[in-house]
């Protein structure tokens, strides 16, 4: 009987909201013999105890040999990552006060903490004498109270930030990605990576 080839593209990280984890939930695969394609994709390669871990890495050749497994008849081309991350999250749908009192708190210390080191900043060099000796020297006469320099500088520092982080409210200005998103990916991938050396060191990465 002749082989079919099975291309399997496994992803860095995957979450998945049942203690069952299906091949489909951690990998994509594409097989020319449709009967194959899917049995594999209702493969099982995992299952979560409820004493165990929520979180375990998964290799690749693990998933090969459940393949082999249940269709002896495949050859396996793995062109995606060698090792999987797979997180168990307990998604609660119903979105009570808790999750609001949260999302509250969070705008409090993003606002009152970006106000406050903006103005620990200005402190720090002396804005307010940078915009008295220019408003000197330009207008060569003192400024009295709230002037038009402090006031420009205040909407183009706003202006500035939603520049950086490329929001409007809700909406995108532009379609790349934000420096926050950005930052927030690396972290992610440093994250996953530093987990699955840990677990490749320690023994306890699923194996074949």
């Amino acid at each position: 009987m002749s082989q079919a080839t099975v291309y399997l593209k496994c992803s860095r990280n995957a979450e998945v909201a049942s203690p069952d984890v299906f091949l489909t939930d951690i990998a994509a695969l594409r097989c020319a013999d449709s009967t194959i394609s899917a049995k594999l994709k209702s493969l099982k390669v995992h299952r979560f105890s409820s004493d165990s871990c929520k979180r375990f890495v998964l290799s690749t050749l693990k998933v090969v040999e459940l393949m082999e497994q249940a269709c002896p008849n495949i050859t396996v081309q793995i062109v995606g990552e060698t090792d999987v991350l797979v997180e168990w999250v307990l998604a609660d749908k119903r979105k009570g006060w808790r999750q609001w009192l949260k999302a509250a708190l969070v705008c409090m210390v993003s606002f009152f903490g970006t106000a406050f080191t903006i103005m620990a900043y200005h402190n720090d060099v002396g804005i307010n004498d940078v915009f008295t000796e220019f408003y000197r020297l330009v207008m060569n006469r003192e400024p009295e109270g709230l002037n038009v320099l402090e006031v420009s500088y205040s909407i183009g520092l706003a202006a500035g930030i939603i520049l950086f982080f490329n929001h409007v409210g809700g909406r995108r200005i532009t379609k790349d990605p934000t420096p926050i998103e950005v930052a927030m990916r690396n972290y992610e991938k440093d994250v996953d990576m530093a987990l699955i050396e840990t677990a490749d060191r320690e023994g306890s990465e699923e194996e074949a």
